[in-house]
């Protein structure tokens, strides 16, 4: 095998162990396909299958350290390369001694579900989306979007493992409705296992994150002032990702605008929860804050270019 090959495949500075790591297998490979690779080298005593967001890793113990050195440094000297169902396979080995469960992370069920949606891009399905769909099943308590190689993937925490598992057998492989995504967006499916997670660690809300456990988490100014990539509505004009918090800019100061001012305006459509009023620009602003988004919109739609005061005064 060249030398290109080789270091495509292996990792020469690992620690050797009788753990063996295996990467691009066929989607969802049986533990037979991985004996069968596996047995000329010596005796598997434990496999884990179907890891990662692709189900497309494994890992394999030998009995002995040397059988699991002979096949890394078989197939890091042939020139044929491991291979699953005309797929090549990419040895290494894992930092683990030994496989402690057999079970992948993935089938062990949990109150926390990885969601990996394919064939969108981060902004195409937002978060509110997001917690429309995984409702129908039960009360969601916190979600945490990423991108990752995987793609754009979803923490999505529920108060149980069996809401959870009701989530996934009836998600897994399913696509999210076409109404509720952009209309750039042909196809999009959801490949769901379940996350090692417990309990997310939401530190704001966010596009990103979101706690419906805990309304008065401090709000990430990014997710405000569009600092996230845009999302263009049906019109092809950019449209400003939705929040439970509003951006208020106040133009044309003739008289003060006060935390009590400002209470009394917006108390008309809902709790304020939270208000904080800065100088930016030399103007002035203010970030108001709903328990959730519907309100929060509700009254952006009947503020947005009004005046506090006759006249014009304090738009």
């Amino acid at each position: 095998m060249s030398s290109t090959s080789g270091q495509q495949q292996f990792r020469y500075t690992q620690t050797p162990s009788k753990v063996l790591h295996l990467r691009n297998l066929p989607w969802e490979c049986t533990e037979e396909e991985l004996v069968e690779l596996c047995k000329p080298f010596g005796k598997i005593v434990n496999t884990k299958c179907n890891v990662g967001a692709n189900r497309n890793q494994a890992f394999v113990e030998f009995v002995d350290l040397n059988q699991a050195i002979s096949m890394v440094s078989y197939y890091a000297s042939s020139s044929e390369p491991a291979q699953v169902r005309g797929k090549t396979v990419y040895i290494q080995y894992s930092n683990r001694q030994e496989i402690t469960n057999n079970k992948s992370t993935g089938d062990v069920a949990g109150n926390v579900l990885l969601v990996t949606i394919e064939g969108v891009q981060a902004g195409d399905v937002s978060i509110e989306v997001i917690h429309l769909v995984f409702s129908a099943f039960g009360f969601v308590h916190k979600i945490a979007t990423f991108e990752k190689a995987a793609g754009f993937q979803a923490l999505i925490q529920y108060s149980d493992a069996a809401t959870a598992s009701e989530a996934r057998n009836a998600l897994d492989g399913r696509s999210i409705p076409r109404y509720l995504l952009p209309e750039h967006v042909t196809s999009c499916h959801l490949r769901i296992s379940f996350s090692a997670h417990t309990d997310l660690n939401i530190k704001f809300q966010s596009h990103r994150s979101r706690d419906y456990t805990n309304p008065y988490l401090p709000v990430n100014p990014s997710a405000i002032e569009g600092t996230v990539q845009p999302i263009v509505g049906p019109d092809g004009k950019k449209k400003e990702p939705e929040s439970n918090v509003l951006l208020a800019s106040i133009e044309n100061m003739q008289y003060a605008v006060t935390v009590d001012v400002l209470h009394t305006v917006f108390s008309a459509f809902g709790t304020v929860q939270k208000i904080a009023i800065f100088e930016k620009n030399g103007g002035m602003q203010a970030l108001i804050q709903y328990p959730d988004v519907t309100t929060a919109a509700v009254a952006k739609e009947a503020l947005e270019g009004h005046c506090i005061y006759d006249g014009g005064y304090c738009t």
